[in-house]
């Protein structure tokens, strides 16, 4: 198996083969916890930190593990490097932890996590594996974001509440009241909302890459005519 560039591992992850919006992986915690900017993208950066360990982990060892036992040995890799973020998270940034809750923790049973583990990692060497990591887990974080920040702001009218729970007391002032105060949509709060908002953005992607063959059609017309 060849060895993707790295601007072709990066192009994947972050739109051609993006885990929220092509592969739609990942959907209970991405649905979950994207009611706000600062929850969303907290466990999109914790997801990108496993991911980009557990390649770099797993490739390191995949001439070391038997195949016959490799899936049992990949999910006890990546549940080692979960606790660790997830005992980091709790010391330092108790007040998010708890708002997040399970989903830290169940980032082991991320199905994105062990998919690349397995289609990747496991075949490729270690730096190559590392920016696979990096660049799904941050495709997925950019997802996080989007949809937080628009559930956020037709919900409450906010951007960016709860940032003193990442940069302690001193940014509580540091939310954007974008609309009146008490003038948000409800719906987009809650579960439902955030399936609305990620239809919104799987319908804008496939209206960007259908424009995108349209014009590259047009030109290769146009050469061929020429």
């Amino acid at each position: 198996m060849s060895t993707p560039k790295p601007q072709e591992i990066l192009a994947h992850g972050l739109w051609n083969q993006n885990t929220g919006l092509v592969q739609l992986l990942g959907l209970c915690p991405l649905l979950a916890v994207s009611s706000t900017v600062v929850n969303a993208v907290s466990l999109g950066l914790a997801t990108v930190l496993v991911m980009a360990m557990t390649g770099l982990a797993i490739s390191t060892v995949r001439n070391l593990v038997p195949p016959e036992i490799r899936i049992p040995v990949f999910v006890l890799i990546i549940a080692v490097l979960v606790t660790v973020v997830d005992l980091l998270m709790h010391a330092y940034v108790h007040e998010l932890y708890v708002i997040l809750g399970i989903f830290v923790p169940l980032i082991v049973t991320n199905c994105i996590v062990l998919a690349r583990a397995e289609a990747f990692a496991s075949k490729q060497p270690a730096l190559a594996s590392t920016l696979d990591g990096l660049a799904m887990g941050l495709g997925l974080t950019v997802v996080l974001a989007v949809l937080g920040a628009l559930r956020e702001l037709v919900g409450k009218g906010t951007l960016f509440s709860g940032l003193h729970l990442v940069f302690g007391e001193d940014a509580r002032g540091w939310t954007l009241q974008v609309l009146p105060h008490g003038s948000g949509f409800l719906l987009a709060a809650l579960p439902p909302g955030a399936f609305l908002g990620l239809g919104l953005l799987i319908a804008a992607k496939n209206a960007i890459d259908q424009r995108r063959r349209q014009r590259q059609t047009g030109s290769v017309a146009v050469l061929r005519g020429a």
